[in-house]
């Protein structure tokens, strides 16, 4: 849990940082997500994008619009979304997470 909180503390207070990581995020990102989350929506199943609205619905780990749940879902995966845990690293996992609800507070 500190972990997260420090990996989403550094993408939201510090600007440089915040620029090389949301950069690095959104190519992971890109690489590994867009094919079915392309602009925060999902190819699959239309209702379940990855807009704040969505994700407050829809992940049911931890509180359900959190940056943890976000994780937990990468990393687990969920019905037709795979488990990225044995492909991506905790480092990637933490940077995509935080991409993704940096861009669902943001509305996509």
């Amino acid at each position: 849990m500190l972990i997260v909180l420090f990996a989403l503390w550094q993408l939201i207070v510090i600007p440089p940082a915040l620029a090389a990581e949301t950069v690095n995020a959104a190519k992971i990102f890109n690489a590994n997500c867009a094919s079915c989350h392309i602009g925060g929506g999902n190819v699959l199943i239309p209702q379940k994008t990855l807009k704040k609205e969505a994700l407050s619905k829809y992940l049911d780990n931890y509180n359900s619009d959190s940056i943890e749940a976000i994780i937990y879902q990468v990393k687990n995966g969920k019905n037709a979304m795979p488990a990225f845990k044995n492909k991506l690293t905790t480092e990637e996992i933490l940077q995509v997470a935080a991409y993704i609800f940096q861009k669902a507070e943001q509305g996509w």
